[in-house]
């Protein structure tokens, strides 16, 4: 089946000397993986490999067998120009963390429009405005899209229950975590990134913040792995 769709780079590996394996979440079709034969030597194909850089938002043309093979590209363009992701150098850390972030995250071949539309919104936000904390709302939204996010009708409770997601007044297991990490949750519960101002964090307390949101992701999702850029970013925000 041929398909036009909006699509947003999850990582982009090389395979052999020349090639490509391309793996997109694609609005239409959910996560699809291709094969781009010699787009590292090649001067005159269709495809560069500069279209294919982390988080990069396309219109793609593909071919889906939809047999949980490699599927087939047969046009890419960016759709969307970024003028800061892949240049600042604190922002392309966070790019390179969230990309690595999502690969783990996304586990399901299937359509889901709504998450593409959050992603899509969010990149284009953080391209346009500056924030550092940009990293910690956005896990707490996507946990909305993946199925666990938190339930906030007792947001004044004492602790926040990582296990079960959700607050309470007494601490039940060692998962339940109170402070200023319960407090900074909340508040990212009730803002947009519009908002992100408000939220005013220290190097310290925004690691305590990102370690946390890391272990509800693992807590929650079967197979997570902590992105081996977490180092990286941490040495950026130090």
């Amino acid at each position: 089946m041929l398909v036009t769709t909006k699509a947003i780079v999850i990582s982009a590996i090389k395979y052999g000397e020349a090639d490509l394996i391309v793996k997109l979440f694609t609005e239409s079709s959910g996560l699809k993986s291709y094969l781009l034969r010699g787009i590292l030597k090649s001067k005159r194909g269709k495809f560069r490999a500069s279209q294919f850089q982390p988080l990069t938002l396309l219109e793609v043309v593909a071919k889906h067998k939809d047999k949980g093979t490699l599927e087939t590209l047969r046009d890419a363009k960016i759709l969307a120009t970024y003028q800061t992701l892949h240049t600042d150098l604190l922002k392309s850390t966070v790019i390179m963390f969230l990309a690595e972030l999502l690969r783990n995250a996304i586990q399901e071949e299937e359509k889901n429009p709504e998450l593409f539309g959050f992603l899509e919104t969010a990149f284009l936000w953080f391209d346009k405005y500056n924030s550092s904390n940009f990293h910690l709302l956005f896990l707490v939204k996507l946990s909305l899209f993946l199925g666990f996010y938190p339930e906030g009708t007792n947001k004044n409770a004492s602790f926040f229950n990582l296990l079960d997601g959700t607050f309470q007044e007494v601490s039940t297991n060692s998962y339940c975590i109170s402070g200023i990490h319960k407090d900074t949750l909340e508040l990212l519960l009730g803002i947009n990134f519009d908002g992100l101002e408000e939220l005013k964090l220290n190097q310290t307390n925004r690691s305590g913040m990102l370690s946390m949101l890391l272990l509800y992701y693992e807590l929650h999702l079967q197979g997570f792995r902590k992105p081996k850029s977490l180092t990286v970013l941490k040495e950026i925000y130090s």
